[in-house]
């Protein structure tokens, strides 16, 4: 009990949406790279019933997405914040931070998100189109939730944190060039 207290008082809002602007959009950024290479999005936002859904990867808004992340940052820090208790001070607080983020964000959404159960259910979209990008969504999710976790734990680690902010900077610049370059 004196320890979870102890998790309570020393987790900030501030501090939490800080750490989970920039882990969330370091993730983002790092996982949307590799799936931009390897699950090959350029053809599958190309296909017809995804062209007229998905902007293309090579709309120069899609370069300023990674740059915008902060918002949704915020909004996760919004919600994990109440359940600091849960998420941060019992020892397998990624994992539920994980399961949460799956079910309710990726898997359960009230809109018709593809790889939800909704879009399973009342789209034409292909089943094998809708769950190829689960490897990138529920890794970057599963990585969102151990290093915050992470982080959130052991404030003690400066070196965590010069990593994280030096690649959170150059995803927000490269981003930003990206948009401006296009």
């Amino acid at each position: 009990m004196e320890e979870e207290l102890q998790t309570e008082k020393q987790i900030t809002f501030l501090g939490l949406s800080i750490k989970t602007i920039v882990v969330h959009t370091v993730t983002y950024f790092i996982m949307g790279l590799l799936a931009l290479n390897f699950l090959e999005y350029k053809t599958a936002f190309a296909e017809p019933i995804t062209r007229e859904y998905m902007r293309q990867v090579d709309d120069p808004i899609v370069a300023l997405g990674p740059s915008l992340q902060f918002i949704r940052g915020i909004l996760f820090a919004m919600a994990f914040y109440p359940l600091r208790e849960i998420l941060f001070g019992r020892r397998n607080g990624w994992m539920i931070m994980w399961l949460l983020l799956v079910t309710l964000g990726i898997l359960s959404t009230f809109a018709a998100a593809p790889g939800s159960v909704e879009v399973l259910l009342y789209t034409k979209m292909s089943v094998s189109l809708q769950i190829s990008g689960w490897l990138e969504i529920m890794m970057q999710a599963l990585l969102l939730s151990v290093i915050l976790y992470y982080w959130v734990n052991h404030p003690e680690k400066k070196w965590l944190a010069w990593v994280l902010g030096i690649i959170y900077v150059l995803a927000v610049t490269f981003s930003i060039m990206g948009f401006v370059l296009a």
